[in-house]
C-alpha cells in the first residue's frame, strides 16, 4: 500500500497509517455527500496495491478516453509542484475541484505526498466565499476564481487551470495580493508541466516549465513535452506556441482550431480574447468553407435562435478587430454542449449548425 505523509490531514483529521485512512474512506463512501463519495473512491484506488490509476481525458477536443496513469508519475508531479510553489508539509489547502478528474485527483496526491492539511468542499462557485478559513494554496477553474475575487484575501497562492483565463479575470487579479498562477498541462502530463504568474512583479505572458521538463517544437510548430518522471515518451500536443527561451513559451492556440482565410492564419482563441468585453453570453470563434478565401471566420453564440440566427448580436461588435479576423457570419445555438469540466464541445456545436436549413 502506498505511503501517506505523517503530516497529512483531511478536514482536520489525522491518520496513523494508510490502512486507517482506507477505513475512513470506506465509511465516507457510504455516508458522504456526492463530492465526498468521489473523493473516497479515488482514495481507495490510490491506496490499493496497483501501481497505476485509471483516469479519463476531458473530451474537450474529442471523445474522452481512458488513460492508465502510473502512481509514481503522480507523486513525481506533486513533488515538482511543491518545489515550484514552495509548498511543504502542513500547507493549508482547499480542494474545491471534483475528484473525478485529474486536477482534483492531483490535489489529493499533493496533500498525501507532501503532508498538506486538506480541506475538502463541494466543487461549487461558493467554495471559497462561504467559508471563513484561510488557505496557503487553492486550485480553481477560471469561473470559480472570477466568482471568488472578493474572498481571495484568504488565499496565499492561487492556481487556475482547466480553461482559458479571460482578459477580464487577469485584469481583476492585478489588484489582489494573492500570488496567482495559471497552469499549462493536460491529463496525459499528469496535470500541469508549466506555470505562468499572472499578477505581481513576477507577472509574465509566458509559461515557465517545471524543473527537469524540456520543450521543443515539431514540424507543425506545436509543443512537444519531454517530462522525465511523468511520461516515458515525449508528449506531442496540438498547441501552437511561441518560445521566449528553451523553458518559456506563450500559448497561441490549438492547431486544430486555426483558420486559414485567404492565406492568413487566424487564431480563434486570440479573436475570442478580443471579443470578451463585447459579449455577455457564451461564444466561440470557428470557420466554415468559403469559395474564395478557402475558410471564413464565423461567430457562434449561445443565444435564443431560429434556424441558426442569433438574437441580440450585431456585426458592429467587430469594429475593433483586424479586417481579416472579423466574423463574416453569426450563428446562434440555443444551448451549447459542454464537457463535464465545463468546456464547450465545439465540434458537437458546429455539427448542430451544419444541420440547420441552408438559405437559398
Amino acid at each position: 500500500m502506498i505511503a501517506v505523509h505523517p503530516a497529512f490531514k483531511l478536514n482536520g483529521l489525522s491518520f496513523d497509517s494508510a490502512e486507517e485512512l482506507l477505513g475512513f474512506t470506506l465509511n465516507l463512501e457510504q455516508q458522504g455527500a456526492d463530492h465526498e463519495v468521489s473523493l473516497s473512491k479515488f482514495l481507495q484506488e490510490w491506496l490499493n496495491n496497483d501501481d497505476f490509476i485509471i483516469t479519463t481525458t476531458s473530451g474537450s477536443t474529442g471523445t474522452p478516453k481512458a488513460i492508465r496513469m502510473p502512481k509514481s508519475a503522480m507523486v513525481y508531479s506533486a513533488r515538482k509542484t511543491g518545489e515550484a510553489l514552495n509548498l511543504g508539509p502542513e500547507t493549508e489547502a482547499l480542494l474545491c475541484l471534483s475528484s473525478d478528474y485529474i486536477a482534483g485527483k492531483m490535489m489529493c496526491v499533493r496533500a498525501l505526498t507532501l503532508g498538506w492539511h486538506l480541506h475538502v468542499v463541494a466543487p461549487s462557485m461558493e467554495a471559497l466565499t462561504e467559508y471563513d478559513s484561510e488557505y496557503d494554496f487553492v486550485a480553481m477553474v477560471p469561473a470559480q476564481a472570477m466568482h471568488s475575487l472578493a474572498a481571495l484575501d484568504k488565499v496565499g497562492t492561487l492556481l487556475i487551470g482547466g480553461g482559458v483565463v479571460s482578459t477580464q479575470l487577469e485584469e481583476a487579479l492585478q489588484s489582489v495580493e494573492t500570488a496567482a498562477y495559471v497552469s499549462y498541462g493536460m491529463t496525459e502530463t499528469v496535470s500541469h508541466i508549466a506555470l505562468r504568474r499572472i499578477n505581481g512583479e513576477q507577472a509574465s505572458a509566458y509559461y515557465k516549465a517545471l524543473p527537469e521538463v524540456t520543450l521543443s517544437l515539431d514540424t507543425r510548430g506545436c509543443l512537444v513535452i519531454n517530462a522525465p518522471g511523468i511520461a516515458t515518451d515525449p508528449v506531442i500536443t496540438n498547441d501552437l506556441v511561441e518560445f521566449k527561451d528553451e523553458s518559456q513559451f506563450k500559448w497561441l492556440g490549438r492547431i486544430d482550431n486555426v483558420i486559414n482565410s485567404g492565406g492568413i492564419k487566424i487564431y480563434p482563441e486570440q479573436v475570442e480574447a478580443a471579443l470578451e468585453d463585447q459579449l455577455d453570453v457564451p461564444f466561440f470563434i470557428a470557420a466554415e468553407p468559403d469559395p474564395v478565401l478557402g475558410q471564413r471566420v464565423v461567430l457562434v453564440v449561445e443565444s435564443p435562435t431560429k434556424d441558426g440566427r442569433a438574437s441580440g448580436v450585431h456585426k458592429g461588435l467587430f469594429d475593433n478587430l483586424p479586417k481579416y479576423s472579423r466574423p463574416k457570419k453569426i450563428y446562434g445555438v440555443s444551448k451549447f454542449r459542454y464537457t463535464e469540466t465545463g468546456k464547450i464541445r465545439r465540434k458537437e456545436v458546429l455539427s448542430l449548425i451544419e444541420s440547420y436549413p441552408k438559405k437559398k
